[in-house]
């Protein structure tokens, strides 16, 4: 919001200092942008396995009845009906004595090959939430990767334009 306020009124006062703020603050934004994309592309297992190693210690949170961790298991219940996945990381098993209170959300309703498995009598999803999750990740990728390249797009041109009009106020 600062820096929109700079560019703006940057242009509209021609004011030579807010535009060179606003500049000087969207490329560091567009640096961060893309430091944080190389990050995520090169060390793309290690973020991977740092999901997994949250999903592991979320897991803990599901067997206690503790009144403190209802929420966070309602809302996976909710997860787990929208996107068709049981648990987090070991499927059923995750919910341990909760399972019979969560346990609809995780049934199949029309199993086919690969996609149910049976635990304590019920057919259950086989996928947890958690492998969908990175799956859904990895899956679109290419759709996150567009839109963080377009968003650089047009704030190159917001360089170029700012920078443009920097020049041609200190030319009056």
């Amino acid at each position: 919001m600062i820096l929109s306020f700079l560019g703006c009124c940057g242009a509209m006062k021609e004011s030579r200092c807010m535009l060179l703020l606003f500049f000087i603050g969207l490329l560091l934004i567009l640096l961060i942008q893309i430091a944080a994309g190389v990050v995520g592309v090169v060390f793309r297992s290690k973020i991977e396995n740092s999901f997994r190693k949250t999903f592991q210690e979320e897991v803990k949170i599901l067997s206690q009845n503790e009144p403190k961790n209802e929420a966070f298991q309602k809302n996976l219940d909710q997860i787990q009906k929208k996107f068709k996945c049981c648990g987090l990381v070991n499927g059923a098993a995750d919910w341990g004595t909760n399972f019979s209170k969560y346990s609809t959300s995780c049934e199949c309703g029309i199993p086919t090959n690969n996609t149910c498995v049976e635990y304590m009598g019920k057919k259950v999803y086989n996928e947890t939430c958690g492998e969908y999750v990175i799956n859904f990740l990895r899956k679109n990728l290419v759709i996150i990767a567009g839109i963080a390249f377009g968003v650089a797009v047009i704030e190159v041109l917001g360089l170029v334009f700012s920078m443009v009009l920097y020049r041609q106020i200190g030319k009056k």
